[in-house]
């Protein structure tokens, strides 16, 4: 891909990003893979993938390090993609939803879509996690070291 043209999806990826954040769904992941794309070309972009990248897998490997963390992340994930199934099945707003009428489901079946897709997406990522980091501490502490001199570079601006 030309890199004008990466570029320019990177940058409509992370905007649509951080426009569709507020409704469940894909919104974080366009975000993130805008800004991995961004980060090719993009020095700035590079430092805050590097520095997130690194925190990221810290934080899977501790969520997958004994086996009620990891039962813990499948089921929140499993819980995520579920949720979808709700704006697909579209229930009435019940009696006791206080809010607006436009609050209840936002997004309609496109958004239980992204929903479900988001949940197993997520699944997938705590599947792997669990295999690279699951009973590895030299993993874990390779990791601990590495946000460590992360942090300890120069701040992001």
């Amino acid at each position: 891909m030309p890199r004008l043209a990466a570029i320019v999806v990177g940058w409509v990826l992370l905007l649509a990003g951080i426009v569709l954040f507020p409704l469940p769904g894909p919104g974080l992941l366009l975000g993130v893979a805008g800004l991995g794309i961004l980060a090719r070309y993009q020095r700035w972009a590079a430092r805050r993938v590097d520095r997130w990248r690194v925190r990221v897998e810290l934080s899977t490997a501790r969520s997958v390090r004994t086996h009620p963390r990891a039962w813990a992340s499948i089921g929140v994930t499993a819980l995520l993609a579920a949720s979808g199934v709700l704006w697909l099945w579209a229930p009435e707003q019940p009696s006791w939803w206080s809010l607006p009428t436009w609050t209840w489901l936002p997004g309609g079946l496109t958004a239980g879509l992204s929903q479900i897709l988001s949940g197993l997406v997520s699944l997938a990522l705590v599947v792997h996690s669990y295999r690279r980091y699951h009973g590895a501490p030299d993993e874990l502490a390779r990791l601990e070291a590495a946000v460590d001199r992360t942090a300890s570079a120069r701040p992001v601006g």
